[in-house]
């Protein structure tokens, strides 16, 4: 062997050098880039303050155009924006706000900067928003999952006529129910109320470090709770891990707003809540129709 081949043999010429042509890496499908959620919806909580001295300052003509825009923006359901709801805001944290919810966020985005852009928009004052996606929480079980449940938690017998009852009662819920977290359908309920939500992860409170089967019994003890409401509160949680300031974003839509503290006070005591959940500010809202809302604000 000659020193050239035997140097060459030693210290072979790394990837890539000078002369050689790079071995060939397995290529991966390409995912396509998007703005629209695989799954899901966007979702959008926007609340305003309405500043009374810039309000003050606009002439009438300002205030007569003003007033018209505002009515047409909040009146409008762009394409894209699958779900539209203004509300006022009793209280100090807002006056008023708006619930968007849709597949494409540039139209949802949209309704938002209109707003801004529109003759009154020097005197709404931005105090609080939150963007989320709709999900379908790791913690829904499928039926089969809901099956071993009835098995081995509530020790019902598989052959029994009430296990194959429910099992199959299950089974034909999920669809719609999956269908409503993902593509929610606002309901045309009086009220609601909105606040984030997160996970604590400190000392013998880390929700993360929990077995998945801990923490999806306590979700499921914490649904139990809330389906005493059913017909009086609806609800979407959206996710917003990476997104925003906290993990989700919860949505309780009610037909009175009693309803919304009862359900609340109610779920609390859950051991997920009352061990493992951080609360973020509460907002209470009423739905109105654009012109009424205009009217309530003195705008």
């Amino acid at each position: 062997m000659s020193q050239e081949t035997s140097a060459a043999t030693q210290h072979p010429r790394p990837e890539g050098a000078p002369g050689e042509r790079p071995a060939r890496r397995p290529t991966r499908p390409e995912v396509p880039a998007s703005l629209v959620p695989e799954t899901g919806w966007h979702f959008l909580h926007l609340f305003y303050k309405v500043d009374r001295d810039a309000l003050r300052r606009l002439g009438p003509d300002e205030k007569r155009l003003g007033r018209e825009a505002f009515e047409q923006i909040l009146g409008t359901k762009p394409e894209g924006v699958a779900q539209f709801q203004a509300f006022a805001v009793p209280g100090h944290k807002a006056d008023f706000g708006l619930m968007l919810a849709g597949p494409d966020i540039k139209a949802i985005h949209g309704v938002q900067n209109a707003l801004a852009a529109s003759p009154l928009g020097a005197a709404f004052e931005a105090s609080y928003s939150f963007y989320s996606i709709t999900e379908v929480s790791e913690y829904v079980p499928d039926a089969e999952q809901y099956a071993a449940i009835l098995r081995d938690r509530e020790k019902l017998d598989p052959e029994s006529p009430m296990f194959r009852a429910k099992v199959s009662s299950y089974a034909e819920r999920l669809g719609p129910m999956n269908q409503h977290r993902l593509y929610p359908e606002f309901p045309d309920w009086p009220c609601f109320c909105f606040y984030p939500m997160s996970k604590m992860r400190q000392g013998d409170q880390n929700w993360y470090l929990l077995p998945f089967e801990e923490r999806s019994e306590l979700m499921s003890q914490h649904g139990r709770s809330g389906m005493a409401f059913a017909g009086k509160v609806s609800q979407v949680i959206t996710a917003s891990t990476g997104l925003d300031d906290w993990e989700w974003g919860v949505t309780l839509w009610a037909r009175n707003p009693l309803f919304l503290k009862d359900i609340v006070y109610t779920m609390r005591f859950d051991e997920s809540s009352a061990k493992y959940a951080l609360f973020g500010d509460f907002y209470f809202g009423y739905f109105l129709r654009p012109a009424e809302l205009a009217d309530a604000l003195k705008i």
